[in-house]
């Protein structure tokens, strides 16, 4: 009988740091998003100009793909920070 009203502050003090949970949520995803970026347009653009030395003869058709799938990979990063921005708008 004397647990109960100590889970039942634990319950209100969880709930007035929800907001901060999430914005702290958001922070990081955003961050992991821009850092996932970062990653994934270097390692495209290095595998880019190591494929350009080894054929030179089709650097014009690795450099479009690869301008491509940079594209692609900072879309989804936008996308992801949006979600988040999203979620700490919320709170």
């Amino acid at each position: 009988m004397t647990m109960y009203p100590l889970l039942q502050v634990a319950g209100e003090f969880n709930k007035s740091y929800m907001g901060a949970w999430a914005m702290m949520g958001a922070g990081i995803g955003a961050g992991l998003a821009i850092i996932g970026a970062g990653l994934g347009i270097g390692r495209v653009g290095g595998q880019a100009v190591e494929g350009m030395a080894r054929q030179p003869e089709i650097a014009g058709k690795i450099q479009t793909a690869a301008l491509i799938f940079a594209a692609f990979i900072e879309g989804a990063a936008l996308f992801a920070v949006v979600v988040a921005f999203a979620i700490q708008g919320k709170f």
